[in-house]
């Protein structure tokens, strides 16, 4: 059962691999097409280039790091305050700042949860 399950992720990561390679591929096209890049069109791109890191890394260590897509929903909430228009709330940029700056802080906490500077005991950190 278990090996079925297995073989079920693995095609599922594949299918994702190939959904995103083809949404990148059709980003190119459309940018290529209006002749125009714009920064909203960069960050979706770095989007699927992260998408496409995570997908790498689940291949190889059968596992999902965490800092992936920690990273991918910061570049997505920067991309979504850049779509925003000038008539929405400016509440919903606050919020939007406050949800990049907790997960950027996540972010940190992930990465210096190993270091000999804080001090952690390696076995008990490895329980998150």
């Amino acid at each position: 059962m278990n090996a079925a399950i297995r073989n079920i992720q693995l095609v599922a990561v594949v299918v994702v691999l190939i959904s995103t390679i083809v949404a990148f591929l059709l980003e190119i096209i459309k940018m290529y097409e209006v002749q125009n890049v714009t920064l909203a069109d960069l960050l979706l791109m770095f989007i699927y280039i992260e998408v496409i890191g995570l997908v790498r890394s689940y291949w190889e260590s059968r596992s999902v790091r965490v800092i992936y897509p920690l990273i991918i929903a910061i570049t997505a909430l920067s991309r979504f305050i850049i779509l925003q228009d000038k008539e929405s709330d400016p509440t919903n940029l606050i919020y939007l700042a406050g949800a990049i700056l907790i997960v950027s802080i996540a972010t940190v906490v992930i990465r210096f949860r190993r270091s000999k500077y804080l001090k952690i005991d390696n076995d008990k950190s490895n329980d998150l």
